[in-house]
């Protein structure tokens, strides 16, 4: 029998209930544990593939094709194993469910209602993965917070399971925030003690509570927390802000709050975590021997969740080649051929980044045609990989009006073209191309030695494909199709073998990247960059010692 953990947060959102979960999952897999995690969400939304990146941040894609939230990118990147469709739950989704069932007769004639209809198949989900015999633990982050309207079936539904299950098998823990009043210079529990009690309301009694705050907890606070809240004081854990979030999973362990866990769901013999892997990442990550920078052109740069999974990425990939990546956003919309060079002065790599659209296109064509033309290493993702497309048809084809027809449906020249699949799909939700896919890598290409294999996998999300019409002249001017489905002949990398780094992917290889796993791509971009820079910096030396002398 599985056991499970139900974290849930409350006075304010955005504390980090996903990087506490995962953090704790790691934990208890590092004490050898099958842990997975999944997230529940309040939202009415069936997923967040129709969400706008500024509403919810990225929509992360499971290698089963699910449209996800971006915190099951968090639960892969720390557990290095794969979420589905089963990890993330909306609102939306169970009533679709309950109602679908109502349509079918199931119920018999009953009046549906929340509880229990909705309540009971909240609760069905929230037990799937355990009772699938895969998992020893399985912990449930509940979107949103304690209070809100939204939220108040998903509370009900771990009621339900805290009275119906055996005492041992379940484990509630409630992330709070502790301000601190710097004109009083105090930390203040009240917020925690009216949260507590805003859920114990419920019924939902937390066995810990995690305390978000800029500043240490004495024993006297924790003290306070625990009488106020009915908690054992071991049970009251501080979460202090950490530089970088890979570095909870430590503070976490420092707390005990695996081990109180495992206390509480009767588990008395375990062994010492093994996470040798997780401190030499946190060692290179912290202590690097240089530093790049890399342009990330794209439209959404105002909300930095918009491309959580490739920010993580170049972490990672940083830390493999011990230099800190420095991320410079560059807005696509006002970049113009005549101030490129400044908006692009100072980088050692270019990433075009993802999207959907016509707003900003033109900035990224512009600035990929100058990353070409300037030999800066170049790396476009989905979006990317076909304004790189667009850019070499207009400039070196001389097609000058090539275009993608998701954004000129009248171009004569549609390099970029939807796929024929796609041409009668009139409901947009969830009916992309999603999910993994093979790719086969030609042998000798940049693409095989990045990989060091000639056939992968890699995830997808999108409706529009390179068009092979075209690729016979793409290939007779220099750009070659590296990557391509086996199945379909689909173009899944595009790339310059004469350029020193020049590589455009269809994929997403941003949502398999993991610390213990960093995305190849990723690793050999920031290695042409930190290159770039080795270079660009031996070049000025001569130059700054005869000003010297």
């Amino acid at each position: 029998m599985a056991k499970y953990i139900f974290v849930t947060g409350g006075v304010t959102s955005s504390l980090g209930k996903g990087i506490i979960a995962a953090s704790l999952a790691k934990l208890l897999q590092a004490r050898g544990f099958r842990v997975t995690i999944q997230k529940l969400d309040p939202y009415i939304n069936v997923d967040p593939g129709t969400l706008n990146p500024y509403e919810h941040g990225e929509c992360y894609v499971t290698e089963d094709g699910a449209e996800t939230d971006l915190d099951l990118g968090h639960y892969e990147r720390f557990l290095n194993i794969f979420t589905s469709q089963a990890n993330n739950v909306t609102t939306g989704r169970i009533y679709q469910t309950v109602i679908n069932r109502e349509r079918a007769g199931d119920f018999l004639g009953k009046t549906v209602q929340v509880v229990p209809h909705i309540t009971d198949e909240i609760k069905r989900r929230m037990v799937l993965l355990g009772e699938s015999g895969n998992f020893d633990i399985v912990i449930t982050e509940i979107g949103g917070t304690v209070g809100d309207i939204e939220s108040l079936p998903f509370i009900e539904a771990v009621r339900q399971l805290q009275w119906q299950l055996p005492d041992d098998d379940v484990a509630v823990i409630h992330l709070t925030l502790i301000p601190y009043l710097r004109a009083a210079k105090e930390l203040k529990t009240k917020p925690t003690q009216h949260s507590v009690k805003m859920l114990s309301e419920t019924g939902v009694h937390p066995d810990i509570i995690v305390c978000r705050t800029e500043e240490p907890l004495n024993e006297d606070i924790k003290r306070k927390i625990a009488l106020f809240c009915n908690v054992k004081t071991e049970a009251v854990i501080e979460a202090m802000d950490a530089a970088t979030i890979y570095e909870v999973p430590m503070m976490m362990l420092r707390e005990r709050l695996d081990v109180i866990c495992m206390k509480k769901l009767g588990i008395n013999v375990y062994p010492e975590p093994h996470l040798n892997a997780w401190k030499g990442f946190l060692d290179k990550l912290k202590f690097p021997k240089g530093r790049v920078t890399i342009g990330l052109i794209g439209k959404y740069i105002e909300l930095q969740d918009a491309y959580k999974s490739i920010l993580e990425s170049f972490i990672h990939a940083g830390a493999m080649n011990e230099v800190t990546v420095k991320v410079v956003n560059v807005h696509s919309e006002y970049i113009t051929d005549e101030n490129v060079g400044e908006k692009l002065a100072g980088l050692d790599g270019l990433l075009v980044a993802p999207g959907f659209g016509v707003r900003g296109i033109d900035g990224k064509i512009v600035a990929v045609q100058y990353a070409r033309e300037h030999d800066l290493p170049f790396f476009g993702i989905c979006l990317g990989m076909q304004m790189a497309v667009i850019e070499f048809a207009r400039n070196v084809l001389g097609l000058s009006e090539a275009h993608s027809t998701e954004m000129d449906a009248n171009t004569p020249d549609p390099v970029i073209d939807m796929m024929e699949e796609q041409k009668k799909i009139t409901v947009i939700g969830g009916t992309m191309r999603l999910g993994a896919y093979p790719c086969q890598i030609k042998e000798g290409s940049l693409a095989e030695e990045i990989y060091g294999a000639t056939s992968v996998s890699e995830r997808h999300r999108h409706r529009f494909e390179f068009n092979n019409e075209y690729l016979e002249d793409f290939e007779g001017n220099g750009m070659i199709a590296s990557g391509v489905n086996p199945d379909t002949g689909l173009v899944e990398i595009m790339e310059i073998p004469g350029h020193p780094f020049f590589i455009g992917v269809q994929y997403h290889p941003e949502l398999k990247s993991t610390v213990e796993s960093p995305a190849p791509l990723f690793v050999h971009f920031v290695a042409a960059a930190k290159k770039y820079n080795e270079e660009k910096n031996a070049t000025k030396q001569p130059l700054l010692q005869r000003e010297l002398i």
